[in-house]
């Protein structure tokens, strides 16, 4: 009975340390999601500063609407 014990002990210890790497796996993937989301909405930020600083006369030369300011900032970022 007892070596019984022990055995199934030693298989959580297993399943446990194989798990581990998973897990870092996927901690990393975490981070790198939270890494590029961050960066993306860097460039919204950005870009949103940059045009909304721009005169009326400037955004008519580029012929940007003040109401689509928020648009082309996502666009921008995070694609079409």
């Amino acid at each position: 009975m007892k070596h019984e014990f022990l055995s199934s002990q030693m298989t959580v210890q297993t399943a446990t340390h194989a798990a581990l790497p998973d897990f870092a796996a996927r901690l990393g993937s975490l981070r790198t999601k939270i890494a590029e989301a961050a960066a993306k909405r860097k460039v919204y930020r950005t870009t949103l500063t940059e045009l909304e600083s721009l005169s009326p006369r400037d955004l008519a030369d580029l012929g940007i609407a003040r109401t689509s300011i928020h648009e082309i900032a996502y666009e921008a970022a995070y694609g079409a």
